[in-house]
């Protein structure tokens, strides 16, 4: 969407806020042991308390409140009871949802416990170039050159992307123009970034995969290529300079 007026930025805000602490509280929340639907519930709740709808459940009925995705899974994970949480668990939480008519999406992934596994030098890979990329975008920037710079520098540390799982605009519904903001170069793709308007920017950086392949259960992503994936997203605001990130309030940089 195009924000045109205090009101409107203040109800993205509002929503932003929302999915970001919810974001926050999960992550600080889950511990080895745990199912991913003790996690998930804990989730739905502390969006219920702010009034807010979860997104993938009204726009797509999906069957969680948010998304929780494990080791290999990229995304799209379905909270069940009998997932269970262990320590050294690289973890994925994508929360989206709506509030009076506005809707914002955050997801980042994680540690759970200590790092026996050695994923967290993937996790570090994909905040940072999460946060390159945005530090790029502003008003006028072609869509492709952020996508290139995504690929580039997941190149540069010895990564690849998935390639068709992209950003995408966000505000009056979960999914709006502009449809891809991929993490690759596309050179048919001559849209560009429009100020004002309200885009979510998500990393997919990758060991081997560049593909994310649906498994049976219709719903749960996993690679082409196996291996694993780290995924962090923010909801942003474009302008003529540096962008507003509205779910700052995740804390996934920190």
């Amino acid at each position: 969407m195009s924000i045109t007026n205090q009101a409107e930025l203040a109800g993205m805000q509002k929503i932003s806020d929302a999915v970001a602490s919810t974001l926050k509280e999960m992550r600080n929340y889950v511990k080895p042991g745990m199912t991913t639907k003790q996690v998930d519930d804990f989730g739905g709740q502390l969006l219920n308390d702010l009034g807010a709808k979860s997104a993938p459940r009204l726009t797509y009925g999906f069957p969680g409140w948010t998304c929780i995705s494990i080791n290999n899974e990229i995304a799209h994970g379905i909270p069940n009871d009998k997932r269970i949480f262990r320590d050294g668990d690289l973890v994925n939480i994508d929360v989206s949802a709506e509030l009076n008519g506005f809707w914002a999406d955050n997801g980042g992934s994680f540690v759970l416990g200590e790092d026996v596994n050695n994923y967290q030098k993937l996790v570090d890979a994909s905040k940072h170039i999460l946060k390159k990329a945005i530090n790029n975008i502003k008003g006028g920037v072609r869509i492709a050159e952020i996508g290139r710079l995504i690929e580039t520098e997941a190149k540069k540390s010895g990564y690849t992307v998935i390639k068709n799982l992209t950003g995408h605009g966000v505000g009056r519904s979960l999914h709006e123009e502009p449809h891809e903001i991929a993490s690759f170069y596309d050179r048919y793709n001559f849209e560009r970034f429009r100020k004002n308007t309200t885009v979510a920017i998500e990393t997919f950086i990758s060991t081997k995969s560049t593909l994310a392949n649906t498994e049976k259960d219709g719903w749960t992503l996993t690679g082409n290529r196996g291996g694993f994936v780290a995924q962090h997203e923010h909801t942003i605001m474009v302008t003529d300079g540096v962008p507003l990130i509205l779910t700052a309030k995740n804390d996934v940089w920190n």
